[in-house]
């Protein structure tokens, strides 16, 4: 089969006005909920896109740690390249691919680090072995091989074998403010659903946007 015939029909449902709830992040948990229930693969899975000094941009996927009225947070390496995008440029974009429903949630806004005893928490939240692995990656930076990954992995276990694992400096996290949060159902003949809620000051508007 050729990638121009490669498609399917849309069908799983659809997205009305009056099914909106008023308020994006209400309306973001429970499509969540309904991810988790419909057992999608890594529903907290999330694209996060950000621009380098020369307009170029870069995606990746991280994980959805928390949310709520403030905003969408994620934890990460703050020497990687993403958080060395966002120390020069913060305006990002989120993209949530839950597919096997035919939906995707994109979050346009701003990031803002995170509090070092919000990080603290729950870095030893982590289990052991996400903790020595933040330890270990120089994240974004070039390695000869993969040994030499685990041979620092080793490192740092036996440096830290008989007590706690401290919060390394270099590691920390964003909370995404948005200002548009979009819900798209996917629709039959390629008429999808989409509603965009804007922020004006402190209210949401939220509009239909043609597919």
């Amino acid at each position: 089969m050729s990638l121009e015939d490669n498609r399917r029909e849309y069908n799983f449902g659809e997205l009305t006005r009056e099914s909106l709830l008023d308020d994006p992040f209400a309306q973001f948990d429970l499509w969540m909920n309904q991810a988790i229930e419909s057992q999608v693969q890594d529903p907290t899975a999330m694209s996060i896109a950000t621009v380098d000094d020369q307009g170029q941009p870069s995606q990746r996927m991280v994980l959805l740690k928390h949310l709520d009225s403030r905003g969408f947070v994620f934890y990460t390496n703050l020497e990687s390249r993403k958080a060395t995008q966002i120390k020069r440029n913060n305006k990002v974009c989120l993209h949530f691919p839950w597919l096997q429903l035919d939906r995707q949630v994109i979050v346009g806004g701003s990031a803002e680090p995170l509090p070092r005893d919000e990080v603290l928490n729950y870095f030893l939240s982590r289990p052991v072995e996400s903790q020595l692995g933040a330890w270990a990656s120089k994240q974004s930076s070039v390695i000869d091989s993969r040994q030499a990954l685990v041979d620092k992995y080793s490192q740092y276990q036996e440096k830290f074998a008989s007590g706690d694992i401290p919060l390394p400096d270099f590691w920390g996290g964003y909370r995404i403010v948005p200002t548009q949060i979009e819900f798209w159902q996917g629709g039959e003949k390629r008429l999808h659903d989409r509603f965009r809620y804007q922020l004006n000051y402190s209210s949401w508007e939220i509009s239909r946007l043609s597919p």
